[in-house]
């Protein structure tokens, strides 16, 4: 496994974040930030399942269409979708076409709907406690005992297609947690960003 890398523009990087355009911009912008409202929150959850099994860039090429298709992921809309609307995301060649991640993301919007106090909150409630800055990749977990802990409340919410593996990777695209890795020159701005809605 490896550290941060030192790209074209001189800047070390976590090494995923190299590999194309859609990842450089992706991880210098995106990767790590707090998302602190409700329904950034359920685009970066409906991206986390539909990227399950594929690779993120596939999931990061077709976000517009995905922002396109779920109404900008707006949770109350995507509450109300009804069969009409799931057979056009079915035929919709822009997404990924999966009944299943389809089903859970319709199902996770109308659970999210329901939630007291909002998807964003819960979500941060499991954050978990700092730790040190991982050195390589081989640093970073696939899941943790609050990954664990928040699909379990998920589920008992209401909520599908929701494992430790892709809520942890939602703690990190939501900046619950910092895995960029210690020499990455995005750690800084994402550690003072990091703070709890």
């Amino acid at each position: 496994m490896t550290g941060a890398v030192v790209g074209p523009d001189g800047l070390r990087r976590c090494p995923w974040g190299l590999s194309a355009p859609e990842y450089v911009a992706y991880h210098d912008d995106e990767w790590g930030r707090s998302i602190t409202d409700d329904d950034g929150m359920f685009e970066r959850l409906t991206l986390e399942a539909f990227q399950s099994g594929l690779s993120w860039l596939t999931i990061l090429r077709k976000r517009p269409a995905f922002r396109t298709a779920f109404a900008g992921f707006e949770i109350e809309a995507v509450s109300e979708f009804g069969p009409d609307d799931r057979e056009r995301l079915l035929a919709d060649a822009g997404i990924v076409r999966n009944r299943a991640k389809i089903d859970a993301a319709l199902a996770n919007a109308r659970a999210a709907r329901d939630l007291d106090g909002g998807l964003a909150a819960l979500v941060w409630d499991f954050a978990p406690k700092r730790r040190r800055a991982p050195q390589t990749t081989a640093d970073v977990p696939a899941q943790t005992d609050e990954s664990t802990a928040l699909a379990k409340e998920l589920r008992r919410r209401g909520f599908v297609f929701v494992g430790p593996t892709t809520l942890y990777a939602l703690m990190q695209a939501a900046g619950l947690v910092n895995d960029h890795l210690r020499d990455c020159w995005a750690r800084e701005r994402a550690h003072e960003e990091a703070s709890a809605p």
